[in-house]
């Protein structure tokens, strides 16, 4: 429990950065996102995050979103070498040219899709659990559901989207809810589908 009395799942209460995780926690982790550039922005970060840890990417990630044109496809898609060595240049953000030049390929990549990121991302998210996760433990790092994303990314031509980065990716973007069953963004949730069961029952046919 923290100060302002709420629990929360232990990775957004322990440790330096707590403040940032308690944050992204609450307002964004496990929330579904939707949108193409949205989801490019999230898969391009949990790429950078590979080898790291997720503080070191929230602290840079207005950093990241100025040094990539706020991770407008269209805008990082027409990159060229020396925006590679700009970015390369930019203390700001990971310095990774690998990881650079996978977000350019990348977004080249969502152009050509024959369908949209979002429908596509989506399309790989599981049945939503009958029961939370009693603890932090007990989540996994790679599912099946993940693990069939990846594949398919891959094949598709997308890189540093192994299945981990893929779940990391779900939990992110809200495909899976992991908060666990004793956080508070949990007893909201059930909170707000039991308000929508009760209006959606009280609805006549006709509406």
């Amino acid at each position: 429990m923290t100060d302002d009395g709420r629990i929360r799942c232990p990775w957004a209460v322990d440790g330096p950065g707590a403040t940032l995780y308690r944050d992204y926690h609450d307002t964004e982790w496990g929330r579904p996102l939707h949108g193409r550039d949205a989801l490019f922005e999230r898969l391009s970060l949990e790429a950078f995050q590979s080898g790291l840890s997720w503080l070191t990417i929230l602290r840079k990630r207005e950093a990241f979103r100025a040094a990539f044109h706020g991770f407008d496809v269209e805008a990082v898609a027409r990159f060229t070498d020396i925006d590679v060595e700009r970015l390369l240049a930019d203390a700001g953000i990971v310095r990774n040219r690998s990881k650079i030049e996978a977000v350019i390929a990348n977004a080249r990549v969502v152009l050509e899709l024959p369908v949209d990121l979002d429908e596509l991302l989506w399309s790989f998210a599981p049945p939503r659990r009958a029961r939370r996760w009693e603890s932090i433990e007990s989540i996994p790092a790679v599912t099946e559901e993940s693990t069939a994303m990846a594949r398919e990314l891959k094949r598709r031509g997308f890189r540093f989207v192994g299945p981990t980065t893929a779940y990391a990716l779900m939990q992110a973007t809200g495909m899976v809810d992991d908060h666990l069953a004793s956080c508070w963004v949990a007893a909201e949730t059930v909170g707000a589908e039991k308000a929508d069961g009760k209006e959606s029952a009280t609805r006549s046919p006709t509406e």
